[in-house]
């Protein structure tokens, strides 16, 4: 699923009414999730929260700009935090399944709009800048609303989109695209809040003063502090001290964490703590984090320890909050820190049942779910199975030296795990459009020509799903051998079960693209895809054949 997350400023933290409409139109787009809504007082500001797809968090965002114009009038606006419109900053944030390129792609779609129907100047900044120097908000911002009508004027500052004149009210807004910001704290066994800081100058990017042995700072031949660079890209960070916990922490903005992780800033911080005598305690998400990015710290340390990557994604997780003790002063939980799993979940209403349910579910008089689902889901157990061969490899003895290999198949077999099991839900889906298709009107001859091709192509969808099965359980084939010739000889009897389920899914994925490819009419892709079904099988057979090999040789 493509996500993206958009994080507005709006000039206004002190009125909830004005700031409650804006929120409200946010959420009178469907399929957008509003995460968060934090208003300062003393900064007469609220940062926004809201995810969701591409097209639907820029219409989101376009019609709250269009509101905060119509209610916050800058001319009358005072408050601690630099702003120069109603709506001050409105960047896009890639989330899963979108690159940067795309984010700043549709970042300058939104640009475009608010400055062409709203009337509002609008700067490109962060990632989306077309000029250097606007890389930068600090540099756009300077001066503020009081200053931007003649500042906009100079030929320099000529806007990317909308007029070069200031609107009266709404002032001047950027927008721009970059990375997820991830706020992180990490805790210390000290109340000193200057130990804390020490260590913030060593890391953050920008680093600290350079200093002379009577601590007077040095300056090059331009006049300009030297600085020594920290050791963290892409980092800014403090150091504090927290009464509520009665401990110092070292605060962190990691501006980039594709650059800068949490487990590398972590690790950087230990380390420079036991160089002070001191000890890293915990570590603390505020707000949310990516899955990509939690996952990426579990798979981390699981590497670190030698252990199989190759488990669940909960499993993942799990070793992720242990390792940055991210439970020590605050609870992290799952479903509420990690952003994808604010939206929606993991899995469909089938794959969520209990065995005992979806047998059920399948035993009725309804024909989905049906023999392509059942197929998915005897596909993911025989790839689980393959995945815990690997994993019962792993660490134990005679193994040492197939660490790699065991958890690359280990890895691959939960991939195909994980996607069999959404397979199962999709098969089913796709059987219903089917129908829905079938239900669509054919009183007129173009009502009878809509329906047509729309039956068609549900069938091809219909048809595709058992063939994704069918390869995905061909992979998976080729990995159950590897668990047979390579695995625990003691699971060699798992590697087998695994094989046959595999084969056995294969087969029955191959019956369903069967009985759908006789409804479709277009011969050219009723050959390709027989032709390709019957080359799959061909391989599966002949993986079969060799794990059924090994394993009656282990075995006799």
């Amino acid at each position: 699923m493509k996500l993206i997350e958009c994080v507005p400023n709006f000039s206004e933290g002190c009125d909830l009414s004005i700031i409650n409409q804006i929120t409200d139109e946010i959420k009178s787009v469907d399929g957008v999730r509003l995460l968060d809504v934090d208003p300062g007082a003393d900064t007469n500001r609220t940062v926004v929260t809201f995810v969701g797809e591409p097209q639907r968090v820029i219409d989101a965002a376009y019609l709250a700009i269009k509101k905060a114009q119509i209610l916050i009038d800058m001319r009358k606006h005072i408050g601690a935090h630099a702003r120069m419109g109603s709506t001050d900053v409105c960047p896009l944030v890639p989330v899963s399944g979108v690159t940067m390129e795309e984010t700043i792609i549709w970042a300058k779609k939104l640009a475009k709009r608010v400055g062409d129907e709203l009337d509002i100047p609008i700067f490109l900044y962060e990632k989306s800048a077309k000029i250097k120097n606007r890389c930068n908000l600090a540099n756009i911002r300077s001066g503020e609303f009081e200053g931007m009508s003649e500042k906009i004027k100079l030929s320099q500052w000529k806007p990317d989109y909308g007029p070069s004149i200031q609107h009266e009210t709404a002032g001047t807004t950027a927008i721009g695209a970059r990375q997820f910001l991830i706020a992180y704290n990490i805790n210390l066994n000290t109340m000193d809040k200057k130990i804390a800081t020490d260590i913030a100058l060593d890391i953050r990017e920008k680093g600290r003063f350079k200093r002379d042995i009577n601590g007077k700072v040095i300056r090059g031949d331009d006049g300009n502090i030297i600085r020594i660079p920290g050791k963290l890209e892409s980092c800014k960070a403090v150091g504090w001290y927290i009464d509520e916990y009665k401990q110092a922490q070292i605060s962190m903005n990691l501006v980039d964490y594709t650059i800068t992780p949490p487990h590398i800033a972590f690790e950087e911080c230990r380390k420079q703590a036991r160089n002070r005598g001191i000890r890293v305690t915990g570590s603390e998400i505020v707000g949310l984090i990516p899955l990509k990015s939690i996952l990426e710290i579990g798979n981390f340390y699981l590497n670190k320890q030698k252990r199989s990557q190759g488990i669940p994604t909960n499993e993942i997780i799990n070793i992720a909050v242990k390792s940055l003790g991210l439970n020590e002063i605050s609870q992290f939980n799952p479903k509420e820190k990690i952003i994808e799993y604010r939206i929606k979940e993991e899995y469909g209403l089938l794959s969520s049942k209990t065995i005992y349910e979806f047998a059920n579910e399948t035993s009725i008089d309804s024909p989905a779910p049906g023999g392509g689902s059942v197929s998915a889901l005897i596909g993911s157990m025989g790839a689980a199975l393959s995945a815990m061969v690997a994993n019962l490899s792993i660490g134990k003895k005679g193994f040492e030296d197939k660490y790699d290999s065991m958890n690359h198949l280990a890895v691959e077999s939960q991939f195909l795990k994980n996607n069999l099991l959404l397979l199962i839900d999709k098969d089913t889906n796709a059987f219903n459009d089917l129908m829905t298709a079938f239900r669509l009107p054919k009183n007129t001859e173009l009502q009878n020509k809509n329906r047509y091709i729309a039956i068609q192509e549900a069938t091809k969808n219909a048809t595709m799903i058992p063939f994704e099965i069918l390869k995905n359980c061909i992979e998976g084939l080729e990995l159950a051998l590897i668990a047979a010739d390579e695995g625990n000889p003691n699971s060699i009897s798992d590697a087998g079960v695994a094989g046959e389920s595999l084969m056995a899914a294969a087969r029955g994925s191959l019956l369903n693209v069967k009985i759908n490819l006789k409804d479709i009419d277009d011969e050219s892709f009723k050959k390709d895809l027989i032709n390709s079904c019957n080359l799959l099988i061909d391989k599966g057979e002949n993986f079969l054949l060799n794990i059924r090999n090994t394993v009656n040789h282990l075995i006799n």
